[in-house]
């Protein structure tokens, strides 16, 4: 039987795996969770939207005769992945996770490691800062918490409703981002810290570098829990996968 993969994307690694694919002439469906209003576009075709959770996923595997999952979503997409997961082992279908080795702390770095939002908000409390936001559309209110700060958003899209902090200005733009530019921004923007989620891999990791080279400290967002799964790094190696199973 020949190859039918879903594909659970929105990452840069989800977008090379795609083209690969098509250039490969595999069989195989992108699927984007829709948080934001124009996806990019995809040589393979594409589903925007949820599926309904475990059991909705798990009939869209055997509706579509689905032989092969790849998740590659974003690291901090964990409901998701658990449910690819739990879906997956339901159906009886393959999963793979294509994801990016985590960012690591050089010397001289100032990063202060927090599991979670709430630690994030309170490690910005305190003192008048101006700082980065690099955290998409998802959490930003959770920093109203901390309302002293002043608070630089990088969105995707322009916000419908203005988000609900008391002082923040917006930037829209999609990466991927360079160091020079985004040494130029926080110039600019006068920023004293940045927030972000230890997203990993090369696509994002502009503003990791642009802390570094200005002396920025960073809080970072350490990864969620995330289920059981073989787990690669590279296109060849998601193409081995598929060929072993």
């Amino acid at each position: 039987m020949s190859a039918n993969l879903l594909i659970l994307g929105g990452t840069t690694e989800a977008s090379s795996l795609a083209k690969a694919v098509a250039k490969r002439k595999l069989k195989a469906v992108f699927s984007y969770a829709g948080r934001v209003n124009s996806p990019r576009e995809q040589p393979i075709p594409q589903r925007v939207g949820g599926f309904g959770g475990v059991d909705g996923l798990a009939a869209y595997l055997r509706d579509n005769n689905i032989t092969h999952v790849i998740d590659a979503t974003h690291p901090f997409a964990a409901k998701m992945s658990w449910n690819a997961y739990n879906a997956c082992t339901e159906a009886g279908v393959p999963l793979l996770a294509f994801t990016r080795p985590p960012w690591v702390a050089q010397a001289g770095d100032e990063w202060v490691h927090v599991s979670d939002m709430y630690g994030a908000v309170a490690a910005v409390s305190g003192s008048p800062k101006r700082v980065m936001l690099a955290l998409g559309r998802l959490h930003m209110e959770e920093f109203a918490a901390a309302p002293d700060n002043h608070y630089v958003l990088r969105l995707v899209d322009e916000p419908e409703i203005a988000p609900k902090l008391p002082d923040h200005s917006v930037i829209v733009a999609r990466g991927p981002f360079t160091t020079e530019a985004d040494i130029a921004l926080f110039r600019e923007q006068r920023i004293d810290m940045v927030v972000c989620k230890n997203a990993g891999g090369k696509g994002a990791e502009a503003k990791v570098h642009a802390a570094r080279e200005l002396g920025l400290p960073m809080v970072m967002i350490d990864r969620p829990d995330l289920p059981p799964r073989d787990e690669v790094a590279t296109v060849k190696a998601v193409f081995d996968w598929i060929d072993a199973h």
